[in-house]
């Protein structure tokens, strides 16, 4: 059995609550053999509901380490979590990829692009490879909208900072990497962000707290086909983990999260201009 580590901010988050289990059904699925078996997190006690790292790692049958240097020593693949702390994920990061072990690192992948570059530097330096992705890249419903000129997407979340990179990563696996320009415009607290591709190809997202992640998708050809985003996108994005783990590929480019990471900071910034990237 093939002993995973987890690395977090704090241990009882939502991410960190569900990975586990669904780590578990897809190694069955998969017939792999992994375990969430080490973890530390560097607050003791979660901001979320109270819950100490001793008690998660209680309920999950998972051995707490009192130093993340122990639980990469210790575990043979990596994961770093802190999903809502992007900013701690280099940090992070710096640390663990030292040990040369395969690391999955949750979204955000990194609070700008200037960090998304030197993790993958790390990465490279010590040979640990690496990546990083929004689930929703992995939205059944992106596989039917291939070939798409004009993307609109909608999601919500407690706040754009933390949340939009899922949109992002759908427009990126649909439109590539070749965005040319950004404008961001607020409507209240709802934020429109365009982003601009070339000619007669550009994409929309449009965040507001409780709207459903959705896409709109239009071809060539001017057909336009709308679709909820309602798939099991976790339970793939826990199979690509695994894969990677098996055997350190990952089915996109690192340009595709590089370019998540440029878009993101271009859009949170801009003040209601075209910006050119």
């Amino acid at each position: 059995m093939k002993k995973i580590g987890f690395i977090d901010y704090y241990l009882s988050e939502w991410h960190a609550n569900n990975y586990p289990a669904w780590i578990k059904e897809q190694c069955t699925h998969l017939g792999f053999e992994y375990e969430i078996a080490y973890a530390w997190g560097e607050l003791e006690v979660s901001p979320r509901d109270g819950k100490s790292n001793a008690e998660w790692c209680a309920e999950h049958g998972v051995t707490l380490c009192q130093t993340m240097e122990e639980v990469c020593e210790k575990s043979d693949v990596l994961l770093i979590l802190a999903p809502s702390d992007p900013e701690k994920h280099l940090q992070y990061a710096q640390i663990a990829l030292q040990y040369g072990k395969r690391t999955y690192i949750d979204k955000t992948f990194a609070p700008n692009f200037a960090e998304a570059e030197k993790i993958f530097a790390l990465s490279d330096q010590y040979g640990a490879k690496c990546f990083s992705t929004s689930a929703l890249r992995y939205a059944d419903e992106l596989e039917v909208l291939k070939g798409a000129r004009n993307v609109i997407t909608t999601g919500g979340g407690r706040s754009a900072d933390e949340y939009l990179v899922h949109q992002i990563e759908m427009i990126v696996k649909l439109l590539g990497t070749d965005a040319t320009a950004v404008k961001s415009e607020a409507q209240g607290t709802q934020r429109i962000f365009r982003v601009a591709y070339g000619e007669n190809m550009g994409a929309a997202a449009i965040y507001a707290n409780s709207l459903p992640f959705a896409i709109t998708a239009e071809n060539a050809d001017g057909v336009s086909v709308t679709k909820p985003v309602a798939s099991d996108f976790f339970r793939m994005l826990m199979a690509k983990i695994l894969l990677f783990y098996e055997t350190g590929e990952t089915d996109f480019d690192r340009a595709e999260t590089l370019a998540v990471m440029k878009l993101r900071e271009a859009l949170l910034s801009n003040t209601g201009t075209w910006e050119r990237l």
